[in-house]
């Protein structure tokens, strides 16, 4: 399972990307896509048109790090029908979809807090 160091933002390109790019090309991507540095230690989610693919790629520390995932059945759940080009993500959101759920309607339980027990 994949780690997510405080502070890092998670991005995801709401436009299908040809899967034959490789490092070289999802880092060129990232600044055009993104509008960020690639080696900003972010990371960059790119998925397939038929959505069962998905490349997820960062810096960590001399080197890029790419994540690919095929699921073998079944599509990613990203809602391309957004009017945005990219999405940000929670770390639960990015393990929700690694997953294979509708990261988008999931919610994560909120913090309770009782001043006083009965």
């Amino acid at each position: 399972m994949l780690n997510v160091i405080e502070g890092t933002k998670i991005f995801v390109s709401l436009k299908p990307i040809d899967m034959r790019n490789s490092i070289n090309g999802l880092s060129a991507a990232i600044g055009d896509i993104f509008g960020e540095s690639p080696m900003s230690r972010h990371l960059f989610l790119f998925y397939n048109k038929a959505r069962d693919k998905v490349k997820l790629i960062f810096w960590d520390r001399n080197g890029f790090v790419l994540y690919y995932k095929r699921l073998e059945k079944g599509r990613f759940k990203i809602n391309k029908s957004l009017d945005k080009k990219t999405i940000e993500l929670t770390e639960n959101q990015l393990h929700w979809l690694f997953a294979g759920l509708d990261f988008q309607l999931m919610n994560e339980f909120s913090e309770i807090n009782y001043s006083e027990y009965y």
